[in-house]
């Protein structure tokens, strides 16, 4: 997603126009994906769960359209925003129901997904790194998430985060010497 999103297109969403709705929907989810599965990370060696938070922001997206009014920011600031509160509830809820269920059922054909070892190895290095970015200051977090993770240009950032261009790459860069610091000479002095 960028933050280029077409004032018109916002607009013409928000009466109702089923072209438009479609349009704005196909150009905010994949942002929206990649920022949940940045924030969220895998579950089980799936991204799920955050492809689902994901979904439930498109929802709330959607019903808040029709009162939706431009404020001087662009409508992926307010997108963003209806991210992040849903993305902290799930994480609130995932320390509530943090119960394991196990399902047996056997499956019909060979799995080609990614062996225990692999998802062990590949889970360890996302928990360590999300410690990492625990770590650092809300605003960086939120600007390696978006940079990194989303792919956004530091212009789109800023203008999320209501910050210069120039303040995103001084704190991106900032926040990269900390993670660096923070992870020493590869991720094993990160806490278990």
């Amino acid at each position: 997603m960028t933050t280029s999103i077409e004032p018109e297109l916002v607009r013409r969403a928000a009466v109702g126009d089923p072209t438009a709705v479609s349009a704005l929907l196909t150009d905010v989810r994949p942002g929206l994906v990649r920022y949940c599965r940045a924030r969220l990370g895998r579950v089980g060696g799936a991204y799920t769960t955050a492809d689902d938070i994901a979904q439930e922001v498109c929802l709330a997206v959607l019903k808040a359209l029709p009162r939706y009014r431009e404020q001087g920011k662009p409508f992926s600031a307010f997108v963003f925003a209806v991210a992040a509160h849903k993305v902290a509830d799930a994480q609130r809820a995932a320390v509530r129901d943090s119960a394991v269920t196990m399902t047996d059922t056997p499956l019909e054909r060979p799995d080609a997904a990614p062996g225990p070892e692999q998802q062990a190895v590949a889970t360890d290095l996302a928990r360590r790194l999300s410690v990492l970015l625990q770590r650092l200051p809300d605003v960086q977090r939120e600007i390696i998430t978006l940079r990194v993770a989303v792919g956004l240009t530091a212009e789109e950032v800023g203008t999320i985060l209501g910050m210069s261009a120039a303040a995103v790459r001084v704190a991106q860069s900032r926040a990269l010497a900390r993670l660096r610091t923070l992870a020493g000479s590869g991720l094993d002095e990160v806490a278990a």
